[in-house]
């Protein structure tokens, strides 16, 4: 059993059934991916496994142990991110950590050397202004140190990069790659690039099910599909193969996009007959979007 496991999870509200059989389990010391669209019931799973709702069917069991609705005690094993972490805002980073200690009756020390450790971790060990006067990238650096105070088992973050700019997000996901030393990290998010760059693991929620889990690179290879992108050098090359290759589809000024790779000997002796000029021909990797669009059927 892994660290996390989910089976046969269901939810509804109202008419509404948000998770229908949703089963999968995450091994330690990973980064899982949890994939989904908005409202695809990401949130509502990580509430069921905060024991913040009731499930309506199935299990779920964190370190073994199962969770119940309510004040579940597999809570111990467990740090939380939100999305939008709140702070007291009149406190510096230090002042928080020390809080989060006391209230948590850590002994004075411990409670020093787990702040220096974790401000360390995140970047803002020499930061000493207040919270209030925090970006939001800096705060949630300052959230993943909060839930990671306790050395849980199982780290939570619920689309933890959403609104961050892509240099807040960078940092955010190294963090997190670092953190999975520490404790294993399951990444609820609906941007498939962050979950390419650090996970290890993942499932794809839609619909309320899973419709595709699993190490990311077998994931990967389910897709056996892969396109030759063309650039040209010349705009009006490209009207000329869109005409004698409908198999070319245009994807830019000056580029076009081959998925029929039988079909690319024969374009390239077309291009030297009629001395095209190229400036790159380079095969692509099916992505983890191309994937997703195909599972679900978009």
């Amino acid at each position: 059993m892994g660290m996390l496991t989910l089976t046969h999870i269901a939810k509804k509200f109202g008419e509404k059934q948000v998770l229908r059989d949703v089963s999968f389990s995450v091994p330690e010391h990973t980064v899982f991916g949890f994939v989904g669209q908005n409202g695809a019931g990401k949130t509502t799973a990580m509430k069921l496994i905060l024991g913040l709702l009731a499930s309506d069917g199935g299990e779920i069991f964190v370190n073994g142990m199962p969770v119940r609705y309510g004040n579940t005690a597999t809570n111990r094993f467990v740090g939380y991110l939100p999305d939008v972490p709140e702070f007291y805002p009149y406190m510096t980073p230090a002042e928080y950590l020390r809080f989060c200690g006391e209230i948590s009756k850590m002994p004075a020390n411990e409670i020093r050397l787990r702040s220096e450790e974790l401000l360390r971790l995140v970047g803002l060990d020499k930061e000493k202004r207040r919270i209030k006067g925090f970006s939001r990238g800096m705060k949630q650096r300052l959230g993943v140190a909060q839930a990671l105070f306790g050395r849980p088992k199982l780290l939570i973050c619920d689309e933890p990069t959403s609104a961050l700019d892509p240099a807040g997000r960078k940092e955010l996901l190294d963090i997190l790659v670092n953190a999975k030393e520490q404790t294993t990290v399951i990444f609820s998010t609906h941007i498939l690039s962050d979950v390419e760059h650090i996970c290890d693991e993942i499932a794809f929620l839609h619909d309320g099910r899973i419709v595709l889990e699993g190490p990311l690179e077998e994931v990967r290879a389910k897709k056996k599909t892969a396109a030759t992108e063309l650039e040209l050098e010349r705009t009006e090359d490209v009207p000329m193969l869109l005409n004698a290759f409908h198999c070319l589809k245009s994807t830019g000024q000056n580029s076009l996009r081959l998925e029929e790779a039988g079909r690319l000997p024969d374009i390239l002796r077309f291009l030297a007959d009629n001395r095209t000029p190229v400036l790159r021909i380079e095969r692509q990797e099916a992505s983890l979007e191309d994937l997703f669009m195909e599972v679900v059927g978009k």
